[in-house]
């Protein structure tokens, strides 16, 4: 059965613009209090990043979670994986998240976990999108939803953290930049490396609710890479703005990505016996990553772009490390969502085990030319599917002979066609790309 509003990433868009506005939120919260308290008792975690919005959309959901007679526990602002973490741990019936992770503050969005710290089931989003289609009702007085803050929600998920690394660890003589992309680790993500012991200069971190991801963060690295240069410092770590993914710099102000961190820990867990199973990669994992890891005997299979489906892979086959080359790393060892945290430390851990810089550890992975391009448009036909944009990609295909791959695909959280080609050589690499994301530009006008 499709599904009217959930995408592959929970509900996003414009705030303001249906569905984003406060009676959607009212409604969307009474639905799933509804479908949550037909399975019995029912409290439910709510937590935020930083834009402004949040504000308005949380005493909606507050509202519609309490008329339906659920219980409700505020976090205030958090990273996306803490509020997963924290549904387990309070034994809570679900998490809301209130986040348009990387996107700008003009853009929000609520993000759902189960009471396992998982995305939700199809079942149970189908069910609250038919809810969200019958009348609105109210609880009997007696019956209303309380509402209550937990006040040391930071601390908890901060110690946490630090779990997911052996107590000895000490990050001590490490010097590190952390650009919080004014988001919702700009608390939590500082108090972590240095009470590790690493000496810590931290960047975007003074949210004012329009700045979250403004030329700063995972998405927009310069800003981290200067730093990282001027401070002279080992390395440099982005986060983005709900925290569930992550960048690195080198200390040569080179950007480390989503598949040079999943390759270093991937390798850190075989070398040491500890990888269980393989590793899960996207349709967008750089080709050097397949390669490489094959060339440790470890397992690569690709999912569909997005966590929610490298988490199904995962579970599937009892796997343990999968990630996106856009910085979701899953790290099932220690949680059960993608964490920037928690994926960091685990990069930082594998670089002290081997006693190499970040510089030195991306070095065993060699990465294949690929350009992405992005084509926005408005709607309506799917231009992937149109003739003479399929002819394209297998005229391509065929041009590259096997040394490379095509791929164009709809996001899943904008309205964007990703044009993506990958092979040996750039130059010939770009031509194609270029030659597609016009090919798609004419047909979407």
């Amino acid at each position: 059965m499709t599904k009217k509003y959930f995408g592959t990433d929970g509900i996003r868009g414009r705030v303001g613009e249906y569905p984003i506005t406060p009676d959607f939120m009212l409604k969307l919260g009474w639905a799933a209090g509804m479908a949550f308290r037909s399975m019995g008792a029912c409290r439910i975690l709510v937590g935020k990043d930083t834009r402004i919005s949040g504000y308005m959309f949380e005493s909606a959901l507050e509202a519609g979670l309490s008329a339906a007679g659920a219980d409700v526990m505020l976090l205030g602002p958090m990273p996306t994986p803490a509020i997963a973490y924290l549904t387990r741990t309070f034994h809570a019936e679900a998490g809301i998240v209130i986040s348009a992770s990387h996107n700008p503050h003009d853009d929000n969005g609520i993000k759902f976990f189960s009471g396992q710290g998982t995305k939700l089931p199809d079942e149970i989003e189908l069910m609250i999108e038919e809810l969200l289609d019958a009348p609105m009702t109210v609880v009997e007085s007696s019956k209303l939803g309380k509402v209550s803050r937990i006040n040391d929600a930071s601390g908890r998920y901060i110690e946490f953290c630090k779990s997911s690394v052996p107590s000895s660890t000490n990050f001590a003589g490490l010097k590190i930049v952390v650009d919080c992309a004014h988001g919702a680790t700009y608390k939590v993500a500082p108090s972590v490396f240095k009470e590790l012991g690493a000496q810590v200069t931290v960047l975007s971190a003074q949210p004012n609710g329009l700045n979250i991801n403004e030329n700063c963060g995972s998405t927009h690295m310069e800003q981290l890479q200067a730093a990282v240069l001027a401070e002279h410092a080992d390395l440099g770590i982005a986060f983005d703005g709900d925290g569930d993914r992550v960048l690195m710099v080198d200390h040569t102000g080179t950007v480390v990505d989503g598949d040079d961190l999943l390759f270093i820990i991937a390798r850190d867990l075989h070398e040491r016996n500890k990888l269980q199973g393989g590793v899960v990669g996207t349709l967008m994992s750089n080709l050097g990553l397949e390669l490489a890891l094959a060339e440790l005997g470890i397992p690569f299979i690709r999912a569909n772009v997005g966590d929610r489906y490298v988490i199904a892979e995962l579970l599937e086959r009892n796997w343990q490390v999968g990630g996106e080359n856009s910085g979701h790393i899953v790290c099932f060892q220690h949680t059960t969502t993608g964490d920037a945290i928690i994926a960091a430390l685990q990069v930082l851990l594998a670089l002290r085990r081997r006693e190499e810089s970040l510089a030195q550890a991306r070095q065993a992975l060699r990465k294949c030319p690929q350009v992405l391009l992005n084509v926005r448009f408005a709607g309506g036909e799917n231009p992937i599917e149109h003739p003479a944009v399929k002819e394209a990609c297998e005229r391509v295909t065929l041009a590259m002979a096997g040394r490379g791959r095509v791929l164009l695909r709809k996001s899943g959280t904008e309205p964007l066609v990703r044009v993506m080609v990958e092979g040996e050589d750039e130059t010939q690499v770009r031509g194609h790309a270029e030659d597609l994301a016009k090919l798609v530009t004419e047909v979407c006008a």
